[in-house]
């Protein structure tokens, strides 16, 4: 359960989405429908294939925040097929107009990151799907839950969250060594360190410094299945965590997972997941 200041955080968040949306009014319900009708809606999945339902939540704050109320029938996490009601909204009928769009766009969304998060977990098996900090400026809480109702991870919310040496900062400050020994000074045992690896040699020093994870970045199948075999002959794996991340797509994921890592991260899954169809329908 989210604490206060996240609830309050998120809240506002939506308060702004709406208030994006809405303007200075919705010009064409308060043309043509009375004031003082009140109605009920029902949101439905319109998907023509099975989808994890996401984003209930949210838009049931989205109908408070304008006065109405949403009550979800399923919960985030399910599994809708087309036809499935999802939630019944009451209230005001301008009300729930002006909040229509605005919490379908969220459902929508993020039912698609947490469907395609779903699908490749089902796939990756051992090793635990992460998002990364791909994701539209302002919706970054809203994908990345998405992705953990979808069965994934978060890897990191912000920069502050944990150390992630790339290679920006590899070319920047010095090797990978010279990298973990600055960074492991400045914050200390209790924020994890992960650094980006290019090359099997550039794995086993950044092991050998003390690195928590190490990215193998853009390997290919065959050179991440090789580096992890080599790594364990030399007794190093017990000693980190290996996260596969770049070119990975849902083609191919099959095979890196038979690397056998702990983690796959994918950009794809939260800049470029298809959304799932659902309609509000005056009832």
């Amino acid at each position: 359960m989210q604490d206060l200041q996240t609830f309050l955080d998120v809240r506002e968040m939506l308060a702004s989405f709406l208030q994006e949306d809405i303007g200075t009014g919705d010009i064409t319900s308060e043309s043509i429908i009375p004031e003082d009708i009140k109605t009920k809606a029902e949101i439905v999945c319109k998907s023509a294939v099975s989808a994890i339902v996401c984003g209930l939540e949210e838009a049931a704050m989205i109908f408070d925040i304008c006065g109405c109320t949403g009550k979800a029938l399923v919960q985030d996490g399910a599994k809708v097929r087309k036809g499935k009601r999802v939630m019944i909204v009451t209230g005001n009928a301008r009300s729930i107009l002006k909040a229509e769009r605005t919490a379908l766009n969220l459902i929508m969304r993020m039912s698609g990151i947490a469907t395609e998060t779903r699908r490749l977990a089902d796939v990756a098996k051992g090793a635990q799907i992460l998002a990364t900090r791909k994701t539209a400026p302002g919706l970054r809480y809203f994908d990345k839950k998405a992705v953990v109702i979808g069965g994934g991870g978060t890897h990191r919310m912000r920069l502050d969250d944990m150390v992630l040496i790339k290679d920006n900062h590899l070319a920047l400050a010095g090797s990978p060594e010279e990298c973990i020994r600055l960074t492991k000074n400045s914050v200390g045992s209790s924020i994890k360190v992960e650094c980006e690896a290019k090359s099997k040699d550039e794995v086993i020093a950044a092991i050998s410094s003390g690195a928590d994870i190490v990215m193998l970045d853009n390997f290919t199948p065959k050179q991440a299945a090789a580096t992890i075999q080599q790594i364990t002959k030399m007794g190093l794996r017990r000693k980190v965590k290996i996260e596969i991340s770049g070119g990975v797509n849902p083609k191919n994921i099959a095979q890196y997972t038979r690397a056998k890592p702990d983690f796959i991260s994918l950009g794809y899954i939260t800049h470029s997941a298809k959304a799932v169809d659902f309609s509000l329908e005056i009832i």
